[in-house]
């Protein structure tokens, strides 16, 4: 097996670097996936349909952020289990995080896809758009562990430290909806159908590419086994649990800002829709900067390395800063662009204009958020994200959204989602901070044995 503690020596911030890039190339293709099948369903000319994308999507990315609260866990131990030399260790929890997030998304789209219709009513679809985000969550649903499966892939090869095949798996997706996107919803005519037959099929790419890595290149996997299924069950609970609460809270602040931008009329939830994609797409290192240092930060814990834990999160915070003004540049130059190529039209046009011109610098905020996120989740104070995650999403949102959305219209409820972004990311960002320093929650130096 080649998985090392590769992390544990050589400049921080060059695996801030490495790891975040490439997770964010992967986690940007990934998400390419709904970008191009809302671009593509946009040149049918019909707002109702990319409204109905922007529904679905939402709520898909509640089932989504299950997968990713359990990743989280997935990357804490194993990487953790590395760090202290014990590499059988990390294969066994590798195999049964696996089975527990496929498993677990088996049981929600089940789920969903038997609700979906209240699900989108109680979104705010009605209508058109109701009926079409129906039959696109019908298709796509059932897809669901695929993408669980390959997440929980790229997560583990993360654990190992292949930048470049984690990147892949995710790649992969997104390659695949580059070609078949323009062919089943424009070429076939399968419009919004397509699409979700696109995704069903570019989610099946990342599984098989992410299985034959583990296994072939890594050898990471063990055999499935009964008796670790329930070993290391509280283990993985203990930060699934609160991970999986973390991820949720911003699909529901999500939903508060569909629920609230409906009221402003289906050109601004088109817009919204567009916002959204475009915001994982450009600020995929951002997303991925939590997954990234978790790794780094979870092998140095377990090797009792303080210093390099310390150094690890300021370098994260500085590759934010960095990021974040580059991305905010370019989104505010071509804004405009955007809007014309979505085909949006007075209030969905001014969404994309505000969360360029404004929004999108706030996401250094976003960005101090996630660092501290991965800092909790990976030195034993998972809660603690999940505390912080839920004030913005639970506390903050909604009441800024609402307010703000009556008083400025759809450009309010972007406003408030920025607002709120740069309250909780500036304290959760200097409470991480303290609690590294503080040296808790990272274990002696251990000498390396065999497992």
């Amino acid at each position: 097996m080649t998985g090392q503690a590769k992390f544990t020596s050589g400049s921080t911030m060059r695996h801030v670097v490495v790891m975040t890039l490439s997770g964010s190339l992967g986690l940007s293709f990934m998400f390419l996936v709904d970008f191009l099948a809302l671009f593509w369903v946009s040149q049918l000319k019909d707002e109702a349909l990319v409204a109905a994308i922007g529904f679905a999507g939402t709520i898909q990315f509640f089932v989504i952020s299950i997968s990713i609260g359990m990743m989280i866990a997935a990357v804490a131990l194993v990487s953790r289990a590395l760090g202290q030399g014990r590499k059988r260790r990390a294969r066994r929890i590798a195999t049964t995080a696996m089975i527990y997030g496929v498993s677990a998304q088996v049981v929600i789209s089940v789920i969903v896809f038997f609700f979906r219709f209240p699900l989108l009513q109680l979104s705010g679809a009605e209508g058109e758009v109701l009926e079409a985000g129906a039959s696109f969550l019908a298709i796509s649903l059932p897809s669901l562990p695929l993408i669980a499966a390959g997440m929980m892939a790229g997560a583990i090869l993360r654990s190992v430290g292949d930048a470049l095949r984690s990147m892949l798996v995710t790649t992969s997706a997104g390659v695949f909806a580059m070609g078949l996107d323009p062919l089943f919803i424009l070429y076939f005519g399968w419009g919004i159908e397509g699409a979700a037959a696109a995704i069903v099929l570019s989610r099946a790419a990342m599984a098989v590419f992410g299985f034959y890595w583990l296994l072939k290149t890594h050898d990471i996997l063990a055999k499935p086994s009964r008796p670790d299924l329930r070993l290391y069950l509280g283990a993985f609970a203990a930060i699934a649990i609160p991970g999986i609460a973390t991820q949720i809270s911003t699909p529901f602040g999500n939903w508060i800002l569909v629920r609230a931008m409906a009221e402003q009329g289906d050109s601004a939830v088109a817009g919204l829709g567009v916002v959204m994609r475009l915001t994982i797409l450009s600020f995929g290192g951002i997303f991925a900067l939590s997954g990234a240092i978790g790794g780094i930060i979870g092998q140095n814990a377990g090797a009792g390395l303080k210093d390099r834990v310390a150094r690890a999160y300021v370098d994260a915070l500085k590759f934010c800063a960095l990021y974040t003004v580059i991305i905010w540049v370019a989104l505010g130059l071509c804004a405009d662009l955007v809007a014309d190529l979505f085909g949006l039209s007075g209030e969905g046009a001014a969404v994309v204009r505000t969360f360029s011109y404004y929004a999108a610098g706030t996401f250094v905020f976003t960005g101090a958020l996630f660092v501290a996120n991965a800092a909790f989740n990976n030195l034993g104070k998972p809660f603690w994200a999940t505390t912080v995650n839920w004030s913005r999403d639970g506390l903050l949102m909604a009441p800024l959204a609402f307010v703000l959305g009556g008083m400025m219209g759809a450009a309010g409820v972007i406003l408030a989602q920025a607002l709120a972004n740069s309250i909780v990311g500036i304290g959760a960002g200097i409470w991480g901070w303290r609690y590294v320093r503080s040296g808790r929650g990272i274990g002696a130096p251990r000498r390396r044995t065999a497992p």
